[in-house]
């Protein structure tokens, strides 16, 4: 039983190295990420945003639920932030802010 969970772990690990992102960042070139996240699980970008740093948030989704945060770093370097299954965009909401 454990030899069979690991096995399993060990064909995650090596299949999607994305999951692994909050653990251990993930680091590289933006193309790279991007590439790859367009070939292996169709994820395209949906939204983006730039923090009080200067560093680009992005995340990517598929049709099919998948999703990944990137954030990019003023000098250049590209990280996963987080990575899984389920998104759903919900529909915006109007804030009455005169309140």
């Amino acid at each position: 039983m454990l030899r069979s969970m690991i096995a399993i772990l060990g064909v995650l690990l090596v299949i999607s190295p994305f999951k692994l992102a909050a653990a251990q960042p993930v680091c590289g070139e933006r193309d790279e990420f991007t590439n790859r996240l367009e070939q292996s699980f169709a994820e395209h970008p949906i939204a983006m945003g730039l923090t009080d740093k200067g560093a680009v948030l992005e995340v990517f989704a598929s049709q099919n639920g998948s999703w990944t945060f990137l954030i990019t770093m003023p000098n250049g370097l590209t990280c996963v932030v987080a990575s899984g299954q389920s998104w759903e965009t919900l529909a915006a909401v109007n804030v009455d802010q005169t309140s």
